[in-house]
């Protein structure tokens, strides 16, 4: 091997720790052509799980590597929310410990390959912008490329600032980007009815007891969905946390007329929405 070729490979190391991913285009755009690439995978030092896409293999494919490898490696602005970031923080350690699917959230498509790699996985994308209003994730995400090594997120934006936190995770503590609770839980109350049970979501709302009010108001302030906060307020209103004495749901637009979400379903006479007969509506 010559010299340059020796450069080339020091620095791939570099870009990609072992474990992580790197898209073909990424590759591409610094240099490595596919016959480079090709001699990668035939000497070991990359693997190819799926077409377009080089691993640096270390242990099993996780998927938490996949999505590190998108926020700090290819700089795709996502980040994992909803249901997912939920498990992720333990606040639904009732459900099943191995999720079959991870939901994502931003305005860029996924690449194609994320689906196809061998891992039990489904990768869900969520249109962030059709929630908020604003859309801070490419803010936050530049802002953690800055603090990969400290694990700290440092957002400016006095909307949804403190709506993503950095958990560290694995062997390295890679810095995996995920909703806090309060935006998780506007994000896994979107899903309902379709996607998501009343009943979990109930059972779920019994161990959010230590969120920030000052979050939650931000962000009701921001959601442009009136389902979404009606549900906020009934779930709230059902569980009573410390949290609810801190909103006032008259101060945020709740729109007017009835919702009907359940079919068949009992009306909520201070929300206006239809609730599953046997979820008890206050």
């Amino acid at each position: 091997m010559n010299v340059q070729k020796r450069s080339k490979l020091k620095k791939l190391e570099e870009v990609v720790p072992e474990g992580l991913l790197i898209s073909a285009a990424c590759l591409t755009e610094r240099g490595y052509s596919s016959s480079l690439r090709s001699q990668y995978v035939d000497a070991g030092w990359l693997s190819q799980p799926a077409r377009g896409v080089f691993w640096r293999p270390r242990g099993d494919l996780r998927w938490e590597l996949v999505v590190i490898s998108l926020q700090n490696i290819m700089q795709i602005p996502l980040v994992v929310g909803g249901r997912t970031a939920l498990e992720l923080q333990g606040f639904a350690h009732f459900l099943s410990q191995e999720p079959r699917e991870v939901h994502l959230y931003g305005e860029e498509t996924l690449p194609g390959w994320m689906n196809k790699l061998p891992i039990r996985q489904k990768f869900i994308l969520h249109r962030s912008r059709r929630l908020f209003l604003n859309d801070p994730i490419t803010r936050a995400l530049s802002n953690l490329s800055l603090n990969v090594k400290s694990h700290v997120l440092k957002n400016t934006d006095p909307i949804h600032g403190p709506s993503f936190s950095v958990m560290p995770w694995g062997h390295w503590d890679w810095p995996l980007l995920v909703s806090t609770p309060e935006r998780a839980i506007f994000e896994l109350l979107d899903e309902l009815p379709a996607k998501e049970s009343f009943h979990m979501v109930d059972k779920l709302f019994e161990g959010l007891v230590s969120l920030s009010p000052n979050r939650l108001s931000k962000l009701l302030a921001d959601c442009r969905s009136i389902k979404v906060k009606r549900l906020f307020f009934f779930f709230a209103d059902r569980h009573n946390p410390a949290w609810r004495k801190r909103l006032n749901s008259e101060e945020f637009d709740l729109g007017s007329g009835d919702r009907m979400l359940v079919k068949g379903g009992r009306l909520d006479p201070t929300y206006r929405i239809t609730v599953p007969e046997d979820l008890d509506a206050v």
